[in-house]
């Protein structure tokens, strides 16, 4: 089995991350996409985090129903901080008949050279690069094993949906009907 992990706090999840992972799956040729809702991101300041179980139960709700789509606590039972390498080490251990590839977005690309063991993801896992908004990167130098995917956008990101909670705004559109009364609870 192929399987896409795409990594991140998913603090709250939104549409945009359900549609990216679905162009993704189909144009990388993926079995399935692994959202692995991440306890703790090395690069990221953790402070406007919901708990872990929340934003994990969330993803699970948004995802029903999406083919090929899964929601994984996978990094919450690792050492913390929860760097890539070392979640796909114990993927690697754990299910040895898949094979799996990075999804990241090109503002991880443009920074994966200071990724804890940046050079033996490189070595042993193909990566999807999908660009973002002002990461601009030379695709004609990348290696081998890394692929960029164009994907279209949605313009949707956790920060601005938290700051129309905190404000009172409609965030119908920007978040599954099933999880929008969880996240205007806790948001």
């Amino acid at each position: 089995m192929k399987i896409g992990l795409f990594g991140g706090s998913f603090n709250p999840i939104h549409v945009g991350h359900i549609s990216l992972a679905r162009q993704l799956r189909k144009l990388a040729g993926l079995d399935e996409v692994w959202l692995m809702v991440s306890p703790q991101n090395p690069l990221k300041a953790q402070s406007s985090l919901l708990s872990d179980q929340l934003r994990f139960e969330m993803a699970q709700m948004a995802l029903q129903g999406e083919e090929g789509l899964v929601a994984k606590d996978y990094e919450f039972h690792l050492p913390k901080p929860s760097y890539t390498w070392n979640t796909l080490q114990h993927l690697k251990a754990d299910y040895p008949d898949c094979e799996f590839v990075l999804l990241i977005g090109g503002d991880n690309w443009a920074l994966f050279h200071r990724w804890y063991k940046a050079d033996d993801i490189l070595r042993n896992f193909r990566i999807v690069v999908y660009p973002r908004k002002g990461s601009d990167f030379d695709t004609s130098v990348l290696p081998a094993n890394v692929t960029v995917m164009e994907t279209e956008l949605l313009n949707i990101s956790s920060t601005m949906i938290r700051e129309r909670v905190r404000r009172g705004e409609s965030i119908k559109e920007c978040v599954p009907t099933v999880i929008e009364p969880l996240v205007r609870k806790y948001y």
